[in-house]
């Protein structure tokens, strides 16, 4: 479904002072709501709707958006999976990724695949205005709730090549992080790496010291998430 909105201003008062956004969500509810949000921006105007993949390609056509603000989860596809069609119609389009969930996972593949902006639905009243400033700023945004998450910040960082203390780790202390993200225990890992219980609570107890995490607990935390983002790719 595809709706344009009514009371949308002229393409000379459009040029002149706003940014034309279109929503691609299947809840109209929401779409409502940011719709309300963002019209009283006077700096930014919602040009168009769409509920699914093909009206919001078909809006990307005919609107000529100036930035899509696109939910991750669509029905029959997901958000991530448009972004690169997207950018195959208009090369200049930015996109901001909206989701119900607050994965690291999501946010790095959404990001690697070319959007410029992760907004987590729960936060959207409060960050979506910030977000899009950022955004045509020609920064990039995530919301809070992930970029301050340590695994997140981790796996930027190692993609950069930025230091990442993860690089401190031994090629045998990331295959046992990785194992324990698996949710493997410490016996099971001896087995399956032919160690002895003993060098495996060793390699963990290194892996705690150089990661600097609290305790086992934590660092159990951060391998599963380190693993739902390798699986998410």
């Amino acid at each position: 479904m595809m709706v344009k909105p009514e009371g949308t201003l002229n393409d000379t008062e459009i040029n002149g002072r706003q940014k034309r956004i279109l929503i691609v969500d299947d809840h109209p509810l929401f779409r409502h709501g940011i719709t309300r949000l963002i019209g009283s921006q006077t700096k930014f105007m919602i040009c168009g709707e769409a509920s699914d993949a093909l009206a919001a390609l078909d809006c990307i056509r005919s609107l000529e958006p100036d930035l899509v603000l696109l939910d991750i989860s669509l029905n029959g596809t997901s958000g991530i999976e448009l972004i690169k069609p997207m950018l195959t119609e208009r090369p200049s389009l930015l996109i901001v990724v909206l989701s119900m969930h607050d994965e690291s996972a999501h946010a790095l593949k959404a990001m690697r695949t070319g959007a410029r902006g992760f907004v987590v639905k729960s936060e959207a009243a409060a960050q979506i205005v910030v977000a899009l400033d950022k955004v045509f700023d020609g920064q990039t945004y995530i919301s809070p709730v992930v970029a301050t998450r340590r695994v997140f910040k981790e796996i930027e960082s190692l993609e950069n090549g930025s230091a990442s203390p993860l690089k401190k780790l031994s090629s045998r202390e990331l295959e046992v992080l990785l194992l324990f993200g698996k949710a493997l225990r410490t016996r099971e890992i001896a087995g399956r790496l032919g160690l002895s219980v003993k060098t495996v609570e060793t390699h963990r107890m290194h892996i705690i010291e150089k990661l600097r995490f609290r305790d086992a607990s934590e660092m159990v935390r951060f391998a599963v998430d380190w693993v739902s983002q390798q699986l998410a790719e």
